[in-house]
């Protein structure tokens, strides 16, 4: 497991000025407050305050290798007149047919035979999880490139850190979710097993959102919140 120093950490550049937020939020800022009794109207509901946050979302990748030995059955066909055959030090007869089968094929049909062998099996998966501010699972929305993301970011997550919402699922939590979705459930029976999982990357990704907290009709609190990197309410 990389130790904390080793995260990457990322942010995205915002899209949206804080003058274009307040604009959307004055278009939508009765939209909290909506019921199917009620429709406050917007003169009714103000501002009390407008922060700019930075939201982390997690991102962990890893990879998965596996060998082992496994029980396993495998049929061959033979010619009709064959009644067994002999490998190595083994000798495998033919499958019984069934009364029907042996009326419907004929003499001349094949005959199966069933051999029971050992495989080496190679395990090898990769995957990456992705998960919001609050730990759930998503999928990743952003386009992530020298264009879109900050050039100094941790210079940035310290001038603003009284804003910086850290993500609220442990790294070792995010890993072992991981683990899980790379481990598929092996065979009952098997031996000599032997695994890895190989961490590629542990990123801490911040998204910039515009927050607004609105005080509507007998001071009710309603919150909108717009990403500022789609410009889009969340």
């Amino acid at each position: 497991m990389k130790k904390s120093n080793d995260v990457k950490i990322t942010v995205l550049r915002k899209n949206l000025e804080e003058e274009d937020a307040l604009e959307i939020i004055e278009q939508k800022k009765n939209t909290p407050f909506k019921s199917l009794l009620s429709r406050p109207k917007k003169e009714n509901i103000h501002i009390h305050s407008l922060k700019l946050y930075y939201e982390c979302i997690l991102m962990v990748s890893g990879k998965y290798i596996a060998d082992y030995f496994r029980k396993a059955t495998h049929s061959i066909s033979v010619s009709s007149n064959v009644r067994e055959i002999v490998l190595a030090d083994g000798t495998f007869p033919i499958r019984s047919k069934s009364g029907f089968k042996k009326a419907f094929v004929g003499k001349r049909g094949k005959n199966k035979i069933d051999l029971k062998v050992e495989e080496h099996v190679f395990v090898e998966e990769e995957d990456e999880l992705t998960f919001d501010h609050h730990g759930n699972e998503i999928k990743f929305p952003f386009k992530v490139n020298s264009k879109t993301i900050e050039n100094y970011p941790k210079r940035l997550l310290e001038k603003n850190q009284p804003n910086i919402k850290k993500p609220e699922l442990t790294i070792e939590s995010a890993l072992t979710k991981l683990q899980s979705q790379l481990k598929k459930p092996l065979e009952s029976d098997v031996r000599d097993i032997s695994e890895e999982f190989v961490l590629r990357e542990i990123t801490e990704l911040y998204v910039p959102i515009f927050e607004a907290r609105l005080i509507g009709p007998k001071k009710k609190v309603g919150i909108i919140r717009i990403d500022a990197v789609r410009k889009k309410i969340l």
